[in-house]
C-alpha cells in the first residue's frame, strides 16, 4: 500500500492553479441554484418543502434550494440504514476502506470544484477552502489505512493461551447519525461520515443547515466511488424537526456531532436515555468548541507571536473551534505585542471571498452575523476597543471587521463565552505561572498555544495547560490529519481525537471468539 502522507495545499502563486479556481468558481456559480434531494437507499426525493442555502458574501445570491425531511423521510432513512447494516457490516474491511481511497481520489482530481463550492456557500477564501478540501482527503486517505491496521493487529493484541484458539475482532456498531457542522462543512462531515462507513456502519447524515449543497456534492462523490444505497442516507431538515427524532430513534447505535455546546449537551442527554425497544446504550462522539488561549512570555519572539495570534483569531472570521479568542500577556510586552497586532490586524482586508487579495470573508449567516455584534456591543462595555467593531457591506453580505479588545477582566463575558467571530480579547499577566491560570479559567479545554523562549515554562505548560491540542511557539489553528490528532478537554467535547489513531475504536466494538482444541 502506497504510505500516507498529508494532501499538500495548492501553490496560488502558480498561474494554472489560479486560473483553474477561478474557472471552477465561475462553473459553481452557473450550477447555483438548483434543486437539492434527499437521498433515502438511493432514491432522489424532492420535497414541497425548502430551505436556501445562501452565499455569505452576496445574501442576494441563492447557491441552492434543499428539500427538507420531515419526520416520516426521517423513518424512512433510519429503516433504509438499518437494512444495509445487515449486509454492509459483512464486507471486509479492505474492500470498504478501498471505497474511501477511490472518493479520496476523485475529490483530489475535483479538489478546485469543491473549494470553488466552499468559497461561495461557505464563505472561505480559497487558501481556507483549498485547506479545508486537502483535509476531507486526508481523512479519508487516513482512516482507510486505519480500518485495515486494526483487522489485522487485533489478535495480536491477545496473549497467546495453550490449547486455545482465540480471536480478537472489531466489529461495526450499527446505524450512526452524523451530524456535522458548517464552519469545516467538507473536512469534518467526510471525517465522520468516511470514518463512520470504513468502520462497516450505515449512516443517516443530516447536513448543516447552511451548508448542505457541499455535503450533498460529496455524496455524489460517495456514488461515483461504488458506495451501494443505502449505506449513506442524506437527510437535510429542522433539528426541531427530524433531530431530536434521529437521536433518541430505538435504531440509533451512535451519533457523531460537531457543533455548538449548548445543541452538543442536549443530544449527549437525549442520547443517554432509552428508548422503547432499544437495545444498547448509545455512543455518542462529541466536539463542542473552545474558548481558545494563547500565552505570550517576556522572552518570546514578539513578532511571531503577534503574527500567530492575528492568523489565529481572524483567519475564516474566527469561526473556528480552535481560534484564538484570548490574548494572555506577559505585562512586561503587553503594550508591544498588543500594539504590533493591533498593526497587523489593521492590513487585513475584508470583503468577498472570490476577490483573491481579501484575507477574510463574511461571517456565515443573519444569525451569527446578530450574535457577534452584539458581543462586540458588551465588549465596549468591558474592554478597550482598538480596532474593528464595525459591520461594513451590510447590503451586501454579513461582514464583520476583525475587532481587538484591550484591557479585558479574565472573567469578563468575551473572554469567558464562545463568540465564533472576529473578536479577540487581550489580558494582562503578572508572570507565567499567571497567565496559565488565566487560559485555564473557562469551562472549554480544546486548543492552545505558548510562545515562550523559557524550556522550563515549555514543560510547565505541558503539564499545566489544559487543553487537548497545545502548540507551542505556532499559531493555535491549523491541525494535520494523522499529525495534530484534534479534540478537547471540558465542555469542549469528548476528546475524540479526530485524525488519531484511537478514532476508529470510537465507531467499532471488540468481539472475542474463543475455541477450545
Amino acid at each position: 500500500m502506497i504510505p500516507y502522507g498529508p494532501e499538500p495545499f495548492t501553490d496560488f502563486s502558480n498561474l494554472k492553479e489560479a486560473q483553474a479556481l477561478d474557472a471552477a468558481i465561475a462553473q459553481a456559480r452557473q450550477e447555483s441554484g438548483a434543486n437539492i434531494p434527499l437521498v433515502i437507499g438511493g432514491e432522489r426525493i424532492m420535497t414541497e418543502k425548502k430551505t436556501k442555502s445562501i452565499n455569505p458574501s452576496r445574501k442576494a445570491e441563492i447557491v441552492g434550494h434543499i428539500s427538507k425531511a420531515d419526520q416520516a423521510q426521517a423513518e424512512q432513512a433510519m429503516q433504509s440504514a438499518y437494512a444495509t447494516f445487515k449486509t454492509w457490516s459483512k464486507v471486509p474491511p479492505e474492500s470498504r476502506a478501498g471505497l474511501l481511497f477511490k472518493a479520496a481520489a476523485i475529490l483530489r482530481r475535483r479538489k478546485h470544484e469543491f473549494s470553488a463550492w466552499l468559497m461561495i456557500e461557505a464563505g472561505k477564501t480559497r487558501g481556507e477552502a483549498d485547506a479545508d478540501t486537502a483535509e476531507a482527503i486526508d481523512f479519508m486517505e487516513y482512516y482507510g489505512r486505519q480500518m485495515i491496521n486494526m483487522a489485522k493487529r487485533s489478535n495480536d493484541l491477545l496473549v497467546p493461551y495453550p490449547s486455545e484458539v482465540n480471536r480478537l475482532e472489531y466489529i461495526p456498531l450499527g446505524v450512526g447519525i452524523v451530524i456535522p457542522p458548517w464552519n469545516f462543512p467538507l473536512a469534518i462531515m467526510v471525517g465522520m461520515t468516511t470514518a463512520s462507513i470504513v468502520a462497516g456502519n450505515t449512516v443517516v447524515l443530516k447536513p448543516a443547515s447552511t451548508t448542505p449543497v457541499i455535503a450533498y456534492k460529496f455524496f455524489e462523490i460517495l456514488e461515483d466511488a461504488g458506495m451501494p444505497a443505502g449505506v449513506v442516507n442524506y437527510l437535510p431538515g429542522s433539528g426541531a424537526e427530524i433531530g431530536d427524532f434521529l437521536v433518541t430513534h430505538k435504531l440509533t447505535r451512535y451519533i457523531a456531532f460537531t457543533g455548538s455546546r449548548d445543541v452538543g449537551l442536549r443530544i449527549h442527554e437525549l442520547s443517554a436515555k432509552v428508548s422503547d425497544g432499544q437495545m444498547w446504550l448509545k455512543r455518542y462522539i462529541g466536539e463542542m468548541g473552545g474558548k481558545d488561549s494563547i500565552i505570550v512570555d517576556k522572552d518570546a519572539d514578539l513578532e511571531a507571536a503577534a503574527q500567530g495570534i492575528v492568523a489565529s483569531a481572524f483567519g475564516f472570521s474566527g469561526q473556528k473551534c480552535s481560534a484564538c479568542s484570548r490574548a494572555i500577556i506577559h505585562k512586561d510586552v503587553y503594550d508591544q505585542v498588543l500594539t504590533r497586532a493591533v498593526e497587523l490586524t489593521n492590513q487585513l482586508k475584508i470583503g468577498d471571498v472570490t476577490d483573491h487579495s481579501n484575507f477574510t470573508g463574511p461571517v456565515v449567516d443573519e444569525f451569527a452575523y446578530n450574535k457577534i455584534l452584539e458581543f462586540i456591543e458588551i465588549g465596549k462595555g468591558e474592554g478597550r476597543l482598538m480596532t474593528g467593531g464595525n459591520a461594513p457591506m451590510a447590503d451586501l453580505g454579513y461582514y464583520i471587521e476583525p475587532t481587538i479588545f484591550a484591557d479585558v477582566d479574565p472573567q469578563a463575558r468575551i473572554m469567558q463565552e464562545e463568540i465564533f467571530g472576529p473578536v479577540l480579547a487581550f489580558t494582562k499577566a503578572n508572570e507565567f505561572g499567571h497567565a496559565l491560570e488565566i487560559a485555564n479559567n473557562t469551562e472549554y479545554g480544546l486548543t492552545g498555544s505558548v510562545y515562550t523562549r523559557n524550556r522550563m515554562h515549555i514543560e510547565r505548560a505541558r503539564e499545566e495547560f489544559h487543553v487537548g491540542n497545545l502548540y507551542f511557539n505556532r499559531k493555535c489553528t491549523g491541525a494535520i490529519v494523522g499529525v495534530h490528532p484534534f479534540g478537547g478537554f471540558n465542555m469542549s467535547g469528548t476528546d475524540s481525537k479526530a485524525g488519531g489513531p484511537d478514532y476508529l475504536l470510537q465507531f467499532t466494538q471488540l468481539k472475542l471468539s474463543s475455541e477450545k482444541l
